[in-house]
């Protein structure tokens, strides 16, 4: 694919992800922060990311949104970001696009997140067996067909994405009108799928399938990260993923103010006054983390409420302090809530820090990292505030 490629992601810290993975292709990336009514205007030369925030939207909803940006993207070339669990309106946004030939790959091998047999594997352990879903409050699918049902699908085992057959079976899904699901448990297996994409074919995976397009570029070299800013560091963790949570323990160990939203306040209110103001405090003082306090369990249908209110406390902050604020936002549900309340409305992504998490310049002039909740190791908000502020983090 060349430059001018369209992504469309899902969530926006997978958009993020997506943008830094597709950098090679060219040096104006930028990542959008779309409003379902607002139409796209792109430069034909740019690679565009727009995080069209439809995964918790109803089914119908989600379509419409993917559907008006695709008709925006003219003759340009698209790649689908879809996640690599199979969340979210998956065949919603893959529907939309089914008027030309799908190829979807999955994978994640960064991550050991695998597709065999048609079938999502987390280390091993297929996807319905795994246990990633209990968050979800509804059960995972058991094959990537029946994620994407009704679209029909085809499954490409590993062999045939291993082997020179791969193009033939691809034109051959296309003719038949029928989505092709490849197998891949290696970088080099998607690899292969994006060499063997039939021409005008539409790819979706993971961040994975990204990165492989990239690789396949490499028109540009890639500026190396600016400085930090100096900047106090504010991290926002609402995600639900139980890695976060340890995570957060970690980062408060080695010096992390944590500052801890009631629910009932955020549900309540809007906004937690007395969290914004102890997280104020604690700014002057080094890195801080505002989080949602799990002592108080919270229905899962008010869980975007919930968020909203600590994207509200958190843009309270920001918008109080005395000087700019750098941004640290876990979980694309969060950071999209939280840069729609900063009224930031795009992304220009400068580099990674680890996989997923991705250093972002805003208009202003501020760092914003973003990354999936249940992305990175123990001392992943550790390694990110070290990034930020390499001398306040050891403090």
């Amino acid at each position: 694919m060349e430059a001018g490629l369209l992504a469309l992601a899902d969530d926006l810290s997978g958009a993020v992800e997506t943008a830094a993975c597709l950098r090679p292709l060219g040096r104006a990336t930028t990542v959008e922060l779309a409003r379902a009514e607002a139409p796209h205007a792109h430069n034909a030369q740019s690679v565009v990311v727009v995080d069209l925030d439809v995964r918790a939207l109803p089914a119908a909803e989600a379509a419409r949104v993917a559907g008006a940006a695709l008709r925006d993207a003219h003759e340009r070339p698209v790649f689908l970001k879809i996640d690599s669990q199979l969340r979210g309106n998956v065949a919603a946004v893959l529907g939309a696009a089914a008027d030309r030939p799908l190829v979807v790959a999955p994978a994640l091998p960064a991550l050991d997140r695998t597709a065999v047999g048609g079938v999502a594997h987390l280390r091993g352990v297929p996807l319905h067996r795994s246990g990633a879903w209990q968050v979800e409050g509804t059960s995972p699918p058991r094959s990537i067909a029946e994620a994407l049902a009704p679209l029909p699908c085809r499954s490409i085992p590993l062999p045939t994405v291993r082997s020179a057959a791969l193009r033939a079976a691809l034109v051959e899904c296309a003719a038949a009108g029928e989505v092709a699901v490849c197998d891949g448990e290696t970088d080099a297996d998607l690899d292969a799928v994006v060499t063997a994409a039939p021409d005008r074919a539409r790819l979706a995976g993971s961040g994975g399938l990204a990165a492989a397009l990239g690789r396949a570029a490499r028109r540009c070299a890639v500026e190396a990260p600016p400085p930090p800013t100096g900047n106090p560091v504010l991290i926002v963790v609402g995600t639900a993923a139980p890695e976060a949570a340890e995570q957060l323990g970690v980062a408060e160990l080695r010096g992390t103010h944590v500052v801890t939203c009631r629910p009932a306040d955020l549900l309540g209110r809007g906004t937690s006054e007395s969290a914004l103001a102890r997280a104020l405090g604690a700014l002057e003082r080094g890195p801080t983390a505002l989080s949602i306090d799990a002592a108080e369990p919270v229905p899962p249908e008010r869980s975007r409420d919930l968020v909203r209110g600590l994207a509200a406390t958190a843009a309270g902050v920001v918008e109080r302090h005395p000087g700019p604020v750098d941004l640290v936002l876990t979980g694309g549900e969060t950071a999209r809530l939280v840069l729609d309340a900063l009224g930031v409305r795009a992304l220009v992504p400068v580099g990674e820090i680890h996989h997923g998490a991705v250093r972002s310049r805003t208009p202003a002039g501020t760092s914003v990292v973003t990354r999936p909740g249940s992305f990175g190791g123990r001392d992943s908000l550790v390694r990110i505030v070290e990034h930020l502020r390499p001398q306040q983090s050891k403090g």
